[in-house]
């Protein structure tokens, strides 16, 4: 789950480092801006991913095979419904994004460009997130790994030819996108028809068709999507404050932001983990195998995080070289870089309580950590601290990862431990 979770951002950091070699930084703050755009649309839906492993993996652990498939069929019904809403309402969506985040004149031009592709992958991203999810909570982490590599091989390979090769520059950063999301979606239903045949159980149309078999599915991701709507406009609001600093604030924030999401996604591997694992063991009622299990992953977790810091503190000026050859944002990013290099430490527990939440299907308290963090915790710190300029800004972002890893376990103690 960690080397499928790691390869998501570096997709993103190479779509960063493609742009950030072209002759202009409007074509970085673009995709940033693009980018960020997506982060809040695909992550404010990817309750799909994380309420699909949590029911799927608890109806595993109980071995009620005819609920797997139910689990499944609903999530991807689910995820084709907001796909078509997306794609019909792609024109006011796209000019309210941009002008929240209030780009300079040229990177909104390109960034429009980008959003007007990137949208049409809509039904292949959001039905890949369920078929990722389900097969989580299916115990099985190889296919995930599988959907995700060939996924973002395809990207990189056509990044490089679309934009080197066809000088497509924004255009094909986006085109690449779409035709590899397809690409990884066809593996996934592939996949999908061989795991089934392992669990012999019925696909029970009835449960599909009606709409009230769906409130234990929309009772875990009602709440998901909140809390996850909470968490993207933290990050949005972050690229917004850095597009109102200038563009060269907002290229070092992508490229801070690009690293801090490698981060993200390799800790998220654990809390996938963690996931699968907590969710079995509550199908099961088993009561030692939770806490074995929370322990383990949270362990792994400091030790990745450590490496993390490690890691961003001594090679972070090479990471940035790496995604960048424009001097001004060079200098820019390195400003803020000891920041990224704390926010492994203080964001570990976060992440992997994530994880241990969405095994449990205890969504509402998630949404009420994470509406806390951001509502009541950062947007005061980031008012009390705008004098710091961008400084601030990463300081009330590393106080709201605090707020939510603190929140958690208080939690995991006062409601999860309970439930066995």
């Amino acid at each position: 789950m960690i080397i499928s979770n790691v390869s998501v951002p570096l997709l993103g950091m190479v779509d960063t480092g493609v742009t950030g070699h072209l002759e202009s930084a409007a074509y970085l703050g673009a995709v940033a801006t693009g980018s960020a755009i997506f982060g809040f649309i695909y992550v404010s839906v990817n309750f799909l991913r994380m309420g699909t492993t949590g029911i799927a993996a608890q109806r595993f652990g109980a071995r009620d095979y005819d609920g797997i498939r139910e689990s499944l069929g609903q999530a991807l019904i689910v995820a084709l419904a907001i796909s078509l809403l997306l794609l019909l309402a792609q024109a006011p969506i796209g000019r309210a994004a941009l002008a929240l985040l209030g780009p300079e004149a040229e990177i909104k031009e390109f960034a429009q460009q980008y959003f007007s592709i990137r949208i049409w992958s809509a039904p292949a991203t959001l039905g890949g997130y369920a078929l990722i999810g389900w097969f989580i909570g299916m115990q099985n982490a190889r296919v995930p790994l599988i959907i995700v590599v060939v996924t973002n091989a395809i990207n990189i390979a056509l990044d490089f030819w679309f934009v080197f090769g066809l000088g497509l520059k924004v255009e094909g950063i986006a085109a690449a996108s779409v035709i590899a999301e397809y690409c990884g979606l066809f593996v996934g239903f592939y996949f999908v028809s061989r795991e089934l045949r392992k669990f012999h159980g019925r696909w029970l149309l009835s449960k599909l068709t009606q709409i009230n078999e769906y409130r234990a599915f929309v009772a875990v991701n009602g709440h998901l999507l909140l809390r996850t709507i909470a968490l993207t406009f933290t990050f949005a609001f972050i690229t917004a404050q850095g597009a109102r600093q200038g563009g060269l604030i907002l290229a070092a924030n992508a490229i801070l932001m690009n690293l801090q999401t490698l981060l993200a996604f390799a800790l998220d591997g654990l809390a996938h983990a963690a996931e699968a694992l907590v969710g079995k063991s509550i199908g099961e009622r088993n009561r030692d195998a939770l806490i074995k299990s929370v322990k383990i992953t949270l362990r792994w977790s400091l030790l990745v995080a450590v490496g993390f810091s490690i890691a961003f503190y001594f090679g972070g000026r090479w990471l940035i070289y790496l995604l960048t050859d424009i001097e001004a944002v060079r200098n820019t990013t390195l400003t803020y870089l000891p920041w990224l290099a704390l926010s492994p430490v203080v964001s570990f527990w976060s992440y992997l309580y994530d994880g241990v939440f969405v095994g449990a299907t205890r969504a509402q308290d998630m949404r009420n950590v994470m509406i806390f963090s951001t509502i009541v915790v950062f947007l005061p710190a980031w008012y009390g601290l705008q004098f710091l300029g961008n400084h601030g800004l990463w300081l009330a972002f590393t106080i709201f990862m605090a707020s939510r890893g603190i929140g958690m376990h208080y939690y995991y103690r006062a409601r999860v431990l309970p439930t066995i």
